[in-house]
């Protein structure tokens, strides 16, 4: 295999079709259906899938089947399927559903108005995760143009993952074996801690999300008439989140929501402080003046990796300052998130929570914790020794710096599924999420650059996979 005539390739269908096609993808506002229940009926997500199977379509590859697979009020699956000639197969994942807008956006930038400027992409869904089909294919491609012979590689994107991946199961149940036993699993939906390496996850973070419900009146009254006689509740539920979570230092409290971090994992953390340093808290949008929780780089990645950790992330019953009177609220409504370690069971960790919130109300006030379904983390199994190699070869060829091993404060649902599922199966966990990329957030973009030469890392993992096959 010639890795400059490999590489030239994989340039060349980035600038020829992919970020036209990228561009073209984050003008559909294909949001997941937890952010627009109506997705259906608007069309957006048919959009998106076909923009993506339409360009797969349109790809030299040998043999390739598309399929766009839909179930009754379920979010569709683009299935690609590669033949290969070796034996076992490869699954690549990635999804192409979007978070919702955000505010914040800088002049000249937003959501779903794509902005090219210094090597970047700007809008939504392009970093997360709409460049994974068309990387992966053109990772394959590269490798087919050159005759390397491959095992069967399946790509799977599906259309709910912000939303939790609720409707992959039924996906996956009404594919059964379609997909086979994979060896190796491909995932692009992952963090980079910079733009200079491979960044390979080792775990992922578990979620829990739900609404806390508080309510000490029927209707609002003036401030003057019933402060000093009943509770805000505002206060009543910065006093139950106080059960959750220190005020002080944002530790969580509950037993249920702590795990120990496997030796392992703790020295990957080290390694990749080292290689981070003050970047740990520098990739974030810092307001001026405001510093991070820690100073020490270890303590922040393991607070982000493998620590629980509580957001308030919504909010009903607060009205806009402009039109807020002086009236005592009658009630509030909190949406919470909760990112779980990687081995804490969820369930458990939802029913400690929901306990916490409930018991013995203060003022006897109406509380209530509704869960909006617990997510659990992942632990990767630990890496071949082939495949630790290869990734670490990989980057030094295409970035020239070795790889980085650490876990990711996200979710992927989708991983849990694969590692109960096929427990002997490798995974390559990677992403473009690097500094400053704001996904989710306002003046979320995709690193061109960066995402060019991952492909090429990519297409280097298949190949040293199939020399394991041959």
């Amino acid at each position: 295999m010639n890795i400059e005539h490999l590489r030239a390739a994989i340039a060349a269908t980035w600038r020829s079709s992919i970020i036209e096609r990228l561009t073209a993808y984050v003008r559909i506002p294909n949001k997941s259906p937890m952010f627009d229940p109506a997705w259906e009926a608007n069309g957006h997500m048919d959009a998106a899938v076909q923009l993506m199977a339409d360009w797969c379509r349109t790809q030299t590859v040998p043999g390739m089947r598309v399929e766009v697979r839909r179930l009754p009020g379920r979010t569709p699956v683009l299935l690609i399927d590669v033949p290969g000639e070796l034996p076992g197969s490869v699954l690549l994942y990635g999804h192409l559903d979007k978070q919702p807008e955000f505010t914040g956006w800088l002049p000249g930038l937003g959501p779903w108005d794509p902005v090219l400027r210094e090597g970047k992409l700007y809008g939504r869904g392009a970093a997360d995760d709409g460049y994974a089909i068309f990387s992966s294919l053109t990772a394959i491609a590269a490798l087919k143009a050159q005759r390397v012979a491959l095992p069967r590689c399946v790509l799977l994107i599906e259309a709910s993952e912000e939303s939790g991946s609720i409707d992959l199961p039924a996906h996956l149940a009404a594919l059964g074996e379609a997909i086979g036993e994979p060896s190796l699993v491909v995932c692009l939906d992952a963090e980079c801690g910079n733009y200079d390496q491979v960044w390979c996850t080792t775990s992922l973070r578990g979620n829990l999300v739900g609404l806390l419900h508080v309510r000490v009146l029927e209707e609002g009254v003036h401030s003057g008439m019933a402060t000093g006689i009943a509770p805000t509740p505002f206060r009543l539920a910065a006093q139950l989140l106080a059960r959750l979570e220190s005020p002080i230092n944002g530790a969580l409290l509950l037993d249920e929501l702590s795990v120990a971090i496997p030796k392992d994992r703790r020295a990957q953390i080290e390694a990749a402080a080292r290689v981070l340093g003050e970047s740990v808290a520098g990739k974030l949008p810092w307001a001026s003046g405001v510093r991070a929780v820690s100073n020490d780089p270890v303590e922040l990645l393991i607070n982000s990796t493998w620590k629980a950790t509580l957001a308030v992330t919504g909010a009903d019953g607060l009205p806009p300052s402009l039109s807020a009177g002086n009236v005592l609220l009658p009630s509030l409504t909190l949406k919470l998130s909760l990112r779980l370690p990687p081995t804490c069971e969820p369930t458990r960790a939802a029913r400690a929570v929901k306990e916490a919130l409930e018991r013995d109300p203060p003022y006897g006030a109406q509380v209530r914790f509704e869960s909006g379904g617990a997510t659990a983390g992942w632990n990767a199994p630990a890496l071949a020794p082939w495949l630790e190699e290869s990734i670490s070869l990989a980057s030094r060829r295409i970035y020239d710096r070795d790889a980085v091993h650490v876990g990711c404060g996200g979710t992927i649902p989708f991983m849990g599924m694969l590692g109960e599922r096929f427990p002997r199966t490798q995974f390559f966990i990677t992403g473009v999420l690097g500094p400053h990329s704001n996904a989710h957030g306002p003046n979320e973009f995709l690193h061109l650059d960066y995402a060019e030469r991952l492909t090429a890392c990519v297409s280097l993992v298949l190949a040293d996979h199939a020399r394991t096959l041959a």
